[in-house]
């Protein structure tokens, strides 16, 4: 694919802000998209393998280690931004059949317009509608993963972190599937805790990615939690995540136990937004 050696960035208002296309001077094909000043995707048009953000990477382990190499998948993307892990899944699993959710339609067709999909996306769609709404109408047992990144601004709604919101999920994912979130939080994980504990309830396989700085309460940040009817890689996914540039922890098992201090999930009745993250927390200055 040519480039311009000009680029420029592109601001435009969308239904849920102010969105700016940003190009990276250091890739050629990279952009990296914000809502509102806050970092929502990095994608490299000419390589849709590289994955910028550390929470990205750890999402994609996941998808990796849940089926054979290459074998294509039925994947749910809840939240599109400027589909950075839909074109992945399309670059290493070719044949996969993926449906992006989106709810801001200006800001669907933004990239749309600006990122165009790699060759090989063809198995791809994006409805632009509310990613609840969307969910509670999916046929059961229909996909072998879900996908919620879903972030309004800067917060995940609070109709998208209740047990009937996660209840949805588990009924359209098939018995084998794994359901993926990407989530932050800070110590003491008041709304973290909760959230695993729903996925506790209803999956009974759960792990927990984030650095160890977030997990020991030192700074705000990204955390990425999987869930499944069935053991989830945590020996793949350990050595994996250990290995990245930005090492990550797998907490599971025992220690997901004592990280989860008896939580219990959270209902729609006294369900909340994600905590509004720091000042400069997800910031690029």
């Amino acid at each position: 694919m040519e480039h311009d050696d000009e680029r420029i960035p592109v601001s435009e208002a969308v239904d849920f802000g102010a969105a700016k296309l940003l190009p990276d001077v250091d890739r050629p094909a990279g952009w990296l998209l914000t809502v509102d000043g806050a970092p929502q995707s990095y994608v490299d048009l000419d390589d849709p393998t590289h994955l910028e953000f550390e929470y990205t990477r750890r999402l994609a382990y996941v998808l990796d280690e849940s089926a054979p190499a290459g074998e294509p998948l039925d994947v749910v993307h809840l939240g599109g931004g400027a589909l950075t892990l839909p074109r992945y899944t399309a670059a290493t699993r070719p044949g996969s059949r993926q449906h992006v959710v989106e709810a801001d339609r200006a800001l669907a067709d933004l990239v749309a317009r600006w990122l165009p999909l790699p060759a090989g996306a063809d198995g791809l769609t994006v409805a632009t509608e509310d990613a609840r709404g969307w969910m509670e109408a999916a046929p059961d047992a229909s996909a072998d993963a879900v996908v919620a990144d879903v972030f309004g601004g800067s917060r995940v709604p609070a109709h998208l972190t209740s047990y009937e919101f996660l209840r949805e999920a588990a009924r359209v994912l098939r018995p084998d599937g794994v359901y993926l979130a990407n989530l932050a939080d800070s110590a003491p994980f008041d709304f973290l805790r909760p959230q695993i504990a729903g996925l506790d309830a209803l999956f009974g396989e759960v792990c927990l990615i984030a650095e160890p700085g977030v997990l020991r309460g030192r700074r705000f940040g990204n955390t990425v939690l999987a869930a499944s009817r069935r053991p989830l890689p945590v020996a793949r996914l350990t050595r994996r995540t250990v290995a990245d540039a930005f090492p990550a922890r797998v907490v599971h098992g025992d220690a997901l136990a004592v990280f989860l201090r008896r939580a219990r999930p959270v209902h729609d009745s006294d369900a909340v937004p994600s905590p509004e993250p720091p000042g400069g927390s997800f910031g690029i200055g």
